[in-house]
């Protein structure tokens, strides 16, 4: 069971379960808004188209009452009439309307016509007199019309009080409107009724109850409801599918280069690399991405190997040296060559130096804080060099303040002093400057040019490796082990600047190194 929830966990935490739930929730929330604005919509357009029936049609039995036609012979049509007096009593129905709901009076019987006289209180008779008198006495009291016993006013004031009733032959412009249900010959259904007032010729105030059916709205209605029910969980269906196969054939290069990966972990060759796919996208970039830091991975675990290799190759000299001078003075105490046993120690010392300090510098050691000025220094390493055929020169040496630690600085110059002393044929020169030939302002350049044979040009960018020596014939002892360049390279490029060799007027090497310029007030001089 724990494998199982396990295994449910992996696929919903993939990256295309995720996409395609992502996607599906997404189509889902956007389908349940569409659909309830479709059905409202819908609803809403054809609730109108029915109301605006049911009004036609009772306006149109309306005006039929309104000139004066029968209640017994108006024309309803095929649809639920019904027409109820002020009383609520049924006057009038449509043929084959056999029950009825949502009206005042649910009867479908009307009242015959000799069951409702008509309440007409401005009928007059023959004479003209409005009681029915024929002597023409309005109030029935003996006197004539022309007599004033202020009839008329009573009659004013029934009109203000009737002023918001309709008058003969006028139908109601206000419509409301009931839902109800009805049945016409045997078919039972709901209705939309719209109900209007009407006053007849004679004074009958009416109101008409005339149905549209609702048949059709709720057909139309129901239909797009079970589309919407039964087409969107197989939309949402087609979604998710589809998303999980296009997020699937996406991420099969990412899938190619973790399996590539893998593989290269598990047999940690360095060599072997991730396919790329053909397209240059956002995958086919990951994939040269990783194949670059394959190569420089590649190259580093190389140069460390290389590296490890020739710092044990370069100590295995002196301690066999120093050992077997050891060895030689236990036997023969007399024959101890103190001297070379203290040399090999002396170079034992210094490749370790050396040794530990590149590994400080490939750990990304950066320099301390503070400003050294160029030409002080150059004048100090100049004046610790010892008298000999071999004479090392100050050039000119104006003031060039730079950023960086005294003591790295310091080891760069005497590399290159030390390095320029055992190739040149009588002069070392030193001079410092500053902008003079650096490629833009706000640069140091600091030169040691010698008179020796120089450095071939296909071989300039090769001193800088580690462990190098052109001409490999020569003694350990005069040549070194080949790091004091490589180290001047390391320090400079920690420093912002660079360190490149070329020919020097004098004939021989002339190495350059180059600086950012800082202003003397921005730091402080350190100690050397």
């Amino acid at each position: 069971m724990a494998s199982r929830a396990r295994g449910v966990r992996g696929v919903l935490g993939s990256v295309k379960a995720r996409a395609a739930l992502g996607a599906t929730a997404v189509v889902a929330a956007a389908l349940l808004l569409t659909g309830v604005a479709v059905l409202w919509l819908l609803e809403t357009n054809l609730a109108r188209e029915v109301d605006l029936q049911a009004e036609v049609r009772a306006r149109d039995v309306a005006g039929q009452i309104a000139t004066g036609a029968a209640l017994g012979s108006i024309e309803t049509g095929d649809e639920p009439v019904q027409v109820l007096d002020d009383d609520k009593r049924v006057r009038a129905v449509s043929d084959g309307l056999e029950a009825i709901a949502g009206t005042d009076n649910n009867s479908v019987t009307a009242l015959p016509p000799a069951d409702s006289p008509p309440r007409d209180d401005n009928r007059r008779d023959d004479d003209g007199d409005s009681d029915g008198d024929s002597d023409g006495d309005s109030d029935g009291d003996g006197d004539s019309d022309d007599s004033d016993d202020n009839s008329d006013d009573g009659d004013d004031d029934n009109r203000d009080g009737d002023a918001d009733r309709l008058g003969p032959g006028e139908v109601d412009d206000d419509v409301e409107f009931a839902r109800g249900r009805a049945t016409v010959d045997g078919r039972s259904g709901d209705y939309r009724f719209a109900v209007l007032e009407v006053r007849s010729p004679r004074g009958e105030e009416l109101t008409i109850y005339a149905g549209a059916p609702l048949e059709l709205e709720q057909a139309a209605v129901g239909t797009v409801r079970t589309t919407l029910l039964f087409g969107a969980p197989l939309l949402l269906a087609v979604v998710a599918l589809t998303t999980w196969r296009v997020t699937r054939q996406a991420l099969r290069p990412v899938e190619d280069i973790r399996r590539g990966m893998a593989e290269i972990t598990r047999s940690t060759d360095l060599s072997r690399r991730v396919p790329e796919p053909p397209v240059r996208d956002e995958v086919g970039r990951l994939a040269a991405t990783t194949n670059e830091t394959l190569a420089a991975l590649e190259a580093s675990v190389e140069r460390q190997r290389r590296f490890v290799a020739d710092a044990s190759h370069e100590l295995r000299s002196p301690i066999a040296s120093l050992r077997t001078q050891l060895e030689v003075a236990e036997a023969h105490p007399e024959l101890l060559d103190l001297p070379g046993a203290v040399q090999d120690t002396v170079r034992l010392q210094d490749l370790a130096a050396d040794l530990l300090l590149l590994a400080r510098l490939d750990a990304g050691e950066r320099p301390r804080g503070g400003t050294v000025d160029l030409a002080e220094l150059a004048a100090e390493e100049v004046a610790r060099r010892p008298a000999d055929d071999r004479t090392v020169a100050a050039g000119p040496l104006a003031s060039a303040p730079v950023a960086g630690s005294r003591g790295q600085l310091a080891r760069v110059l005497g590399n290159l002093l030390d390095n320029a002393r055992r190739h040149a044929a009588s002069r070392v020169r030193v001079s410092v400057t500053p902008d003079g030939g650096a490629p833009g302002p706000g640069r140091a350049v600091l030169e040691v040019a010698d008179d020796g044979a120089g450095v071939p040009e296909a071989e300039r960018e090769r001193i800088f490796e580690r462990f190098v020596r052109l001409d490999d014939a020569r003694s350990r002892d005069d040549g070194g082990a080949g790091l004091g360049l490589a180290i001047a390279r390391e320090i400079a490029v920690r420093h912002g600047g660079s360190l490149t060799v070329g020919t020097a007027p004098e004939g021989g090497a002339l190495f350059r190194l180059t600086l950012p310029l800082v202003e003397p007030s921005s730091g402080q001089h350190q100690p050397g």
